[in-house]
């Protein structure tokens, strides 16, 4: 059953939004947890599979599918990147961009949304941004709040929440030669998440719910909780397939970091699940954090996925993992 959808005037594309002025290790703004952006960083093409490329630069991951009715991209770049996104973009199409999803509200994958649709210049049909109502209301926030927006005049399908009983948390159509699915995954990295899947291409892109390069991020303060991230986890290995021996077959584009298929996400799933299910256990004994962050429960893990210093460390995830728990 398809979503029914709801259409918005304007979508705030955050320009500003989790600017980060200091090295500080935890970069919190009302733009959730967002990572230090290298502006300068060039701008790289993957081709995927199918119609599907993966543009690596400045910011999070850009997935782009390309075809007879205009590209779709799936999520946007820093606002100073913007430029050289869109000439990214115009390399593998001549069409003017058709459809752009945001899977979630941070800066770092909505900021470039603005810059994007004016670089695409008027057309006979407006860009379409998509995303989950969550994202709309979230940036509508910080708007409000008076942080440096750009206000968008584009015809804006928003992607339904789950929490009412009036609507499916899918949204599905057909562009560019194949089916295009969009899942809201509820409670995960935020409360406004969604992964795009390429049906044809065979080829999911998950914004920051799978990173597999940092312990995932939790953003509780705008909804995050580590159990729905692990069910977000394991609606992406439903939707994928391995090819043979656990590999290949459908192509995961992650948030950040590399190209990764269904054994990746399985392993980090693995990953994230052991180390709930050990602070669940410390919890259950009384431990406060202090104590639950002195047994170490991440200390196998630490080497892959582990982080010191910066906008994200492992004791910041440890802190998410126990206040979810804690708040049930």
């Amino acid at each position: 059953m398809r979503a029914r959808l709801a259409a918005c005037a304007a979508l705030a594309a955050v320009t500003g939004l989790g600017t980060l002025a200091t090295p500080a290790a935890q970069q919190r703004t009302s733009g959730g947890i967002v990572p230090p952006v290298d502006a300068a960083a060039a701008v790289k093409v993957f081709p995927v599979q199918g119609n599907v490329s993966m543009l690596a630069g400045p910011g999070g991951n850009v997935t782009v599918q390309v075809g007879a009715d205009g590209p779709l991209v799936v999520d946007t770049p820093a606002a100073t990147a913007a430029q050289a996104v869109f000439a990214a973009i115009g390399r593998l199409s001549p069409k003017p961009i058709h459809t752009i999803v945001n899977t979630h509200f941070h800066a770092d994958h909505t900021a470039g949304t603005g810059a994007l649709v004016k670089l695409r210049g008027a057309g006979s049909q407006a860009v379409r941004v998509m995303a989950h109502d969550n994202v709309l209301t979230r940036l509508t926030a910080a708007t409000t709040a008076g942080e440096s927006t750009a206000a968008l005049r584009v015809n804006t399908v928003i992607v339904l929440p789950v929490t009412s009983p009036l609507f499916t948390p899918s949204r599905d159509f057909f562009l560019n030669g194949e089916a295009v699915f969009v899942h809201h995954v509820p409670a995960a990295h935020t409360d406004g998440d969604v992964i795009v899947h390429f049906r044809g291409s065979d080829v999911l892109s998950t914004g920051d719910v799978f990173r597999p390069d940092l312990y995932p991020v939790i953003d509780v303060q705008n909804g995050g909780s580590v159990n729905g991230l692990i069910a977000a986890l394991n609606r992406i290995i439903e939707i994928t397939v391995p090819a043979r021996y656990q590999e290949g077959g459908t192509r995961v584009i992650p948030g950040h970091g590399r190209l990764c298929d269904e054994a990746d996400v399985v392993e980090y799933r693995d990953m994230v699940t052991i180390i709930r299910d050990r602070i669940r256990e410390l919890v259950k004994q009384g431990r406060t954090l202090a104590q639950v962050k002195a047994a170490r429960p991440t200390r196998d893990y630490d080497t892959e996925y582990g982080a010191d210093a910066g906008f994200w460390t492992t004791d910041m995830f440890v802190e998410a993992v126990f206040g979810t728990i804690n708040a049930k």
